[in-house]
């Protein structure tokens, strides 16, 4: 998705240890814009799989996964990164180690709101090692709900998170792939 690339390029910032900040537009001030292109853009991607529900992680990826809601008219659920007195009765939950934040979060998700008949598009924001995708498929699994693909913003192509969900069988869809990521010499794209 070029208008994504040329972003990332403009306003992303590369730092130490593998992370790319696009915090002024994506993951922290959100260009509703920008998120607007991109709810179109997943629309057009998984708009034959018949979603009738989006599912996402806590934080970042929740304005995302609204955003691409309206395009598919169906309700977004996220897992809470932890257990809070509003949740009550019956979970699902996985555990999911994160790459940025360098720990480990039991995520759940209500069991009234993932059911058997349920066609599941996964959205994120980043996919690094794959571990918030994967503990995703597996709330998904445990509702014995359909899950036809997810769908990430920005993936880091050089790490095996990718490689690991594709192996797996499942239908990924990155809008930007980044191929090589470098302080001193910047972005380079994964071609398509």
């Amino acid at each position: 998705m070029k208008l994504l690339q040329d972003r990332i390029v403009a306003d992303g910032k590369i730092e130490a240890g593998n992370i790319l900040k696009v915090d002024s537009f994506l993951n922290h001030q959100i260009d509703v814009s920008l998120l607007e292109e991109i709810g179109q853009e997943f629309k057009r991607q998984f708009g034959d799989r018949e979603v009738n529900k989006i599912l996402t992680i806590e934080a970042s990826g929740i304005a995302i996964a609204c955003i691409a809601a309206r395009y598919f008219n169906v309700p977004v659920v996220f897992a809470k990164k932890s257990r809070s007195l509003n949740i009550a009765g019956d979970v699902y939950t996985a555990k999911v180690e994160s790459f940025t934040h360098k720990n480990t979060n039991d995520i759940i998700v209500s069991k009234k709101f993932l059911s058997p008949e349920e066609r599941i598009l996964i959205v994120d924001d980043f996919l690094a090692n794959g571990k918030a995708i994967l503990g995703l498929c597996q709330l998904v699994e445990q509702a014995g709900a359909t899950l036809v693909g997810a769908g990430v913003v920005i993936e880091k192509g050089f790490q095996d998170g990718g490689k690991r969900i594709r192996e797996a069988g499942i239908d990924l869809r990155s809008l930007a792939i980044l191929e090589e990521m470098d302080v001193n010499t910047g972005i380079r794209f994964r071609e398509e």
